[in-house]
């Protein structure tokens, strides 16, 4: 019969989540996975296996959270139309520019490790995929609501408010001032979501 884990899993993979999303997969060694987990090597290897067993849990995690996140907007939004923009808009949300500096966990990691690492663009393609399937309910819901045209594609509109997200989160990683981002938000969004014609 296997004891018992003797420590708190949430505390660790949220501590090891940050220390990957802050320092990239490449930069962060098994040291300091060992010192902000606070668990000795064969606790941590026994318990979640190598590094990139274990990036690859932090970041599916990372990723699901956020998808719940989403569908919960969605399901909670006054309007549909709402949702679409509060994704857009995400990463110009803290006005000091931290949020936006940091980035995203999954395009921070897509950027880096897609190329050589299959189970990592694997990933962002189940991810961004969920989200564009969020985000096309969103507009199908806006376009009912009689806030959207009702003539736009809206599989092809919510992947392009994912890309338009995506490249906010770009210019944010290389320290855009969050007005100048705001302003390139709100008019990808007038161009992306044109109202019905009156």
């Amino acid at each position: 019969m296997p004891r018992p884990r003797e420590f708190d899993e949430d505390r660790v993979i949220l501590a090891i989540r940050d220390e990957f999303w802050d320092k990239g997969y490449a930069a962060t060694s098994m040291d300091d996975l060992l010192r902000v987990s606070r668990l000795g090597k064969g606790s941590l290897y026994g318990a979640f296996g190598d590094k990139r067993s274990l990036f690859l849990r932090v970041l599916r995690d990372y990723d699901d959270a956020n998808l719940l996140m989403l569908r919960k907007s969605l399901e909670s939004a006054a309007r549909g139309i709402g949702v679409v923009r509060e994704f857009v808009l995400g990463p110009t949300d803290d006005p000091t520019g931290a949020v936006a500096r940091r980035g995203c966990l999954l395009a921070n990691s897509n950027a880096e490790l897609a190329s050589s690492t299959p189970d990592v663009a694997v990933e962002a393609r189940r991810s961004y995929d969920a989200i564009t399937t969020i985000l096309t309910a969103a507009l199908e819901r806006a376009q009912r609501e009689g806030d959207l045209d009702p003539d736009l594609d809206p599989a092809e509109t919510a992947r392009a408010a994912l890309v338009a997200q995506l490249g906010l989160i770009a210019l944010g990683r290389t320290g855009t001032d969050v007005d100048v981002l705001t302003t390139v938000a709100q008019s990808a969004l007038a161009r992306l979501l044109p109202t019905p014609a009156q």
